[in-house]
């Protein structure tokens, strides 16, 4: 009788070692797999603005930032047939800092000095009212200079190639204007081929 017990008590222990140990390797598994993704250069590293507020002071760059909202179908478009493209992705990480951030987002946030929270009042956070200049329409991208420097938001869903557009545009100037942006489009051409 005794030695059923022990025999047991041993059996329950190595199956709680196995489980812990297959726990492990499962969760160890996952973790590779979202370093892998982070590390690779064909999908866009998006960072919090905490992060992008420590990268600007070290190296300043533009900043392309997606306002978007959870109920946002468009969004959920622009993320699958824009912002997947492995061209895109590439250009964006050389060029520019990437903020994703849910103007519904009800996490207050501090960012260059200011703090910012939700308003109940227009259903938004107020960095994405303030970035929008109110005008809340999702999607909306922004590129901005750097530091902030310049702020141009483009509201609504953008193909991959008004977006290959707008990106190398705004890569290669200082300061966008109208009569710059007229006379580049001119003589865009759109290279980046839609994911298969």
């Amino acid at each position: 009788m005794k030695r059923s017990k022990v025999f047991g008590v041993v059996m329950l222990v190595l199956a709680s070692l196995l489980a812990v140990y297959a726990f492990a390797q499962k969760n160890n598994k996952k973790g590779a797999t979202a370093k892998k993704e982070v590390l690779s250069e064909d999908v866009i590293h998006w960072i919090s603005l905490e992060e992008l507020e420590q990268k600007m002071k070290k190296a300043p760059r533009k900043v392309l930032f997606d306002f978007y909202t959870d109920w946002c179908g468009w969004c959920k478009v622009m993320d699958k047939k824009t912002f997947a493209n492995k061209e895109l992705a590439r250009y964006v990480n050389k060029h520019y800092y990437a903020v994703k951030f849910n103007a519904e987002s009800r996490t207050p946030v501090t960012f260059m000095g200011r703090n910012y929270e939700y308003m109940p009042e227009y259903k938004a956070h107020r960095f994405a009212i303030e970035m929008m200049n109110g005008q809340m329409s999702y999607p909306t991208v922004i590129i901005a200079g750097e530091n902030l420097s310049f702020v141009n938001p483009l509201p609504g869903f953008q193909r991959l190639d008004m977006m290959e557009s707008v990106l190398k545009y705004f890569a290669t100037v200082k300061q966008p204007s109208q009569e710059s942006w007229n006379e580049y489009k001119k003589n865009f051409t759109a290279t980046w081929a839609p994911n298969e």
